[in-house]
């Protein structure tokens, strides 16, 4: 499961192999989450509430890279890093 991005303490990671709907899994505190890549909607799981809205502003801005990186994790290729939210 390679990490593609880290910020505020929290791991974002896409499964090889993974099974649909596109989606990314985060981890922050010993809380996991996986969110739905198109639509940002909480699949399973769950981080307490700055950190979902983290993970959610995150996810919108890099959107397109977050499908490049699943589109090549589900044929089991390797992935890039996306650069996480800064605090500027």
């Amino acid at each position: 499961m390679p990490i593609i991005a880290t910020f505020y303490g929290i791991i974002i990671t896409i499964n090889f192999f993974d099974h649909a709907p596109p989606h990314i899994h985060a981890a922050h505190g010993g809380l996991k989450a996986l969110f739905d890549i198109r639509t940002g909607r909480v699949i399973a799981g769950g981080l307490s509430r700055r950190e979902t809205r983290y993970v959610l502003q995150w996810s919108e801005q890099h959107r397109d890279a977050l499908m490049q990186n699943w589109d090549l994790a589900v044929q089991g290729k390797p992935t890039f890093k996306i650069e996480g939210l800064s605090d500027d």
